[in-house]
């Protein structure tokens, strides 16, 4: 499944990028799936998409959560919580 990942903010300027297009695995079901997969990068991929980190994520635009379900061709997004004043 391709996918079009796509980094904003402090995630973005700790792996370096902000987007890249990946080929991931048959068994990348998920939005979950495909941050531990970074991780499994290591170094400063496991940093960044550390699973204790608040980290928001969205699918095509709508805010995802761990379990939202992923296909072939959808665009994620990963960045940091925003907060207002």
């Amino acid at each position: 499944m391709q996918l079009e990942l796509r980094y904003f903010a402090s995630v973005r300027e700790q792996v370096g990028q902000g987007a890249e297009r990946a080929e991931v695995p048959a068994d990348v079901l998920t939005v979950g799936d495909l941050r531990a997969w970074l991780r499994a990068r290591g170094g400063v991929w496991a940093e960044a998409l550390a699973e204790g980190r608040a980290l928001r994520m969205a699918v095509d635009h709508s805010v995802a959560r761990a379990e939202t379900p992923l296909a072939d061709g959808c665009e994620v997004a990963f960045f940091p919580p925003v907060t207002g004043g």
